[in-house]
């Protein structure tokens, strides 16, 4: 019976290609944004192709032989490649149960004995469906990386540090505040107090919508470290009910220079380097400009 599967697939291997590519381009949530046709009929080509030349009256009874290791191979390839270009668990499975509903029905047009068709349709049942798991694990897997790949991406982008005068630094911190996103926090602020040879570093926590207990050691890790380095830091942000919480909280934060705004720690700042920002008046500038 396996011969005889194995025949009749290889002899119809261009109309199963045709009626999954039918049925693939037919379906209401075909990706045409995600993948072109030409990929897709590439993609199922390739697969239907992999999975004949595997195929034998040896391996059709045992779905997790080392045969079909290229075709989980494959599978793992294309089952990755759209989790990173946006499909939907539901999409990337679509794709191998449609092909197993192509099989299933070329079998019911080319054996007629029913007891035979019930037994290699089984088969065929199981080791399809033995791909569709290998499938969702390797899209659940590609799907892991793109979100670790976004969250580092994330902090990196929400952890910019700010040179916005000679030797003054500014981090604003937006969002929550834990032990993994502190540590990217130091790295690149004492990095960056490395590089511009600053002295003092603003951090501002404007953004931070809670302030707890944990939070706050967060924030006094940052300026020990950055204390160590030999630059001052400033704490900016302190909104009325985060002084609250840390007054309630008992923390002491004597010894680190707190202000409420971003302007208050820049004017600080500049005092502490003996730095002095005038406004001009427009008169005077206006008296120095001679007529044409």
């Amino acid at each position: 019976m396996a011969i005889q599967i194995t025949k009749i697939f290889k002899k119809k291997k261009a109309s199963i290609l045709e009626r999954w590519m039918q049925n693939q381009l037919a379906h209401v949530g075909l990706r045409e944004d995600l993948i072109s046709n030409d990929d897709l009929r590439a993609d199922s080509s390739e697969l239907i192709v992999t999975l004949l030349d595997t195929l034998n009256e040896k391996n059709l009874d045992d779905p997790d032989s080392s045969d079909f290791d290229p075709v989980v191979e494959l599978l793992n390839s294309l089952s990755l490649s759209r989790a990173r270009q946006g499909f939907s668990p539901r999409e990337t499975g679509l794709f191998i149960i449609g092909l197993k509903e192509v099989l299933i029905g070329v079998l019911q047009e080319e054996i007629i004995d029913h007891k035979e068709l019930a037994d290699l349709s089984l088969k065929v049942h199981r080791l399809l469906d033995n791909f569709s798991i290998s499938t969702f694990e390797a899209y659940i897997k590609g799907r892991e990386e793109v979100i670790l790949r976004q969250t580092d991406e994330i902090a990196e982008i929400s952890t910019p540090v700010i040179r916005v005068w000679d030797g003054i630094l500014a981090l604003p911190i937006i969002g929550t505040l834990d032990s993994a996103r502190t540590q990217v926090i130091m790295e690149t602020l004492l990095t960056e107090i490395v590089e511009s040879g600053s002295s003092i570093a603003i951090l501002d926590i404007s953004g931070v919508p809670t302030v707890d207990s944990l939070v706050a050691q967060h924030l006094l890790k940052t300026v020990s470290a950055t204390r160590l380095m030999g630059a001052e830091c400033i704490i900016s942000g302190i909104r009325p009910e985060i002084a609250q919480t840390i007054v309630h909280l008992g923390i002491d934060l004597a010894t680190i220079i707190t202000k409420s705004t971003l302007a208050s720690a820049l004017q600080h700042a500049f005092k502490s380097l003996r730095l002095e920002v005038r406004q001009q008046r427009i008169d005077s500038v206006l008296s120095r400009v001679k007529p044409q």
